[in-house]
């Protein structure tokens, strides 16, 4: 998410988890390229510079299952071209505001 404050949260509400917090899809890009594995991977789907569609559809590019571990967070404000990228996709996704219970129960389907 490109808003640290949303970032904190995640950070919170998962604190018994291995959690990375970036604010820049370059960042996360770079930090999936290093080989480091993740369980799950929230991003925000409106983002300046690169948007989160952007984010998946270079993950995908480079890395097709990583791109699977994708959970959408959305604020609600969708463009056109982003309701159809989501209605396209298959991944999960989470409203903002979130309730740590959601973020929770998110992260233990993936986990199974």
């Amino acid at each position: 998410d490109d808003e640290p404050a949303v970032g904190m949260a995640f950070s919170r509400i998962l604190r018994e988890h291995d959690v990375s917090v970036l604010t820049s899809v370059k960042d996360a890009l770079d930090l999936m390229a290093s080989g480091k594995q993740f369980d799950v991977i929230f991003s925000d789907l409106m983002m300046p510079q690169m948007t989160g569609i952007d984010f998946y559809q270079e993950l995908t590019r480079r890395s097709p299952k990583d791109a699977g571990r994708v959970v959408f967070v959305t604020g609600g404000a969708f463009t056109p071209a982003a309701t159809a990228f989501l209605d396209q996709v298959g991944n999960e996704r989470i409203e903002k505001p979130f309730t740590p219970k959601a973020v929770r129960e998110m992260v233990q389907r993936f986990l199974k």
